[in-house]
């Protein structure tokens, strides 16, 4: 599995500009429904199971890496929106570091192998520092997609 399979590249921004997790999430789940991957009805049900997700335990892995996630009825295909914060975003990392690349993933309630598996892909890669570092230097979302879909190319 690689990310553009499920990546939105619609739902792409070099700008974040939410200072909260919550706004990170509402920010990314815009994107989305901006380009038509998700029904803006949804949108609600979404940040409150992003949320709920969050409550859990944060979602941010560390060295600059968000992946808020989660699963929802409203969804039929696993789908991914992109954010860059260029100032960085308090989310309860694990290092207590601020988080700069999101990726927002969510799937349909009973896709727990697909699910997994992009996970398992997006922090996979993000633990190559030199990715990691091309992602946030980058300033538009046309480098943005580029820079990922040769990082997907290249560890297949």
């Amino acid at each position: 599995m690689k990310i553009e399979d499920f990546l939105c590249k619609k739902a792409v921004t070099a700008n974040l500009e939410a200072t909260t997790k919550e706004e990170v999430i509402k920010e990314l789940i815009d994107l989305l429904v901006n380009a038509g991957e998700v029904e803006k009805r949804e949108k609600n049900k979404l940040i409150e199971i992003l949320m709920a997700r969050e409550a859990l335990g944060s979602t941010a892995i560390g060295q600059g890496v968000g992946i808020p996630h989660g699963k929802c009825e409203c969804i039929k295909k696993l789908i991914a929106g992109f954010g860059l914060s260029q100032k960085g975003v308090n989310f309860d990392s694990l290092d207590g570091e601020p988080v700069y690349i999101f990726f927002l993933l969510i799937a349909p309630q009973d896709s727990a192998g697909p699910h997994l598996k992009a996970l398992a892909r997006i922090s996979r890669l993000l633990k190559d520092k030199y990715f990691r570092e091309n992602l946030k230097a980058a300033k538009d979302e046309k480098t943005i997609t580029k820079i990922i879909t040769q990082e997907d190319e290249k560890r297949v």
